[in-house]
């Protein structure tokens, strides 16, 4: 008798979560091309069959990791904005960047080209929420908030991303939560 988990019955509290859970954890040890739904089911001790009741596909996963990165965010900016900072923008700015600097990955995955966001209701609604939040910060009426916020955004998105690739070096003893903070004090 085989006591496997291939051959085990589906008896797992909440799969969903924690494929979700265990995908994250793979996602920033080996990248979006390391996440296969077989492994996944592996590392959760599954059938491989068992993931696909909660992502029909490859690419059904890596939009809920995507939502999840995002809802995650959100929920991170939020604190930021509740925290009444003496520079709202500055502050969110650098959790911004200190967000894609401790999960590279995830961040990676979350402006994917390959995650359109048309069409994935879901997906959409994760982003503009974050979006959202920092346009709130802003303030003012609906276009000026707009275009106020997209200038922030693409400021400390081209900051994350210029450092995530190495673009920007840290010096031997600089501190990079200082060098962020100088470089996105003027939003």
């Amino acid at each position: 008798m085989s006591t496997s988990s291939e051959n085990s019955p589906y008896h797992h509290g909440n799969l969903r979560q924690a494929l979700l859970e265990a995908a994250l954890v793979i996602l920033e040890q080996r990248g979006e091309a390391g996440l296969g739904l077989r492994d996944l089911a592996r590392a959760v001790g599954v059938s491989a069959a068992a993931p696909y009741r909660h992502f029909d596909s490859r690419m059904a996963l890596l939009e809920a990791l995507a939502v999840t990165g995002f809802q995650r965010f959100s929920a991170r900016m939020e604190a930021v904005a509740a925290g009444h900072p003496a520079e709202p923008m500055a502050a969110m700015g650098k959790t911004y960047v200190l967000f894609a600097l401790e999960q590279p990955n995830l961040f990676r995955l979350m402006f994917s080209p390959q995650l359109k966001k048309d069409g994935r209701p879901g997906l959409r609604m994760a982003a503009d929420t974050a979006f959202d939040t920092l346009r709130h910060v802003v303030g003012g009426d609906v276009s000026a908030g707009r275009i106020k916020a997209l200038s922030a955004w693409a400021k400390v998105h081209g900051l994350a991303v210029l450092l995530l690739d190495g673009q920007i070096a840290i010096r031997a003893g600089e501190d990079t939560e200082v060098l962020i903070a100088e470089i996105i004090g003027g939003l």
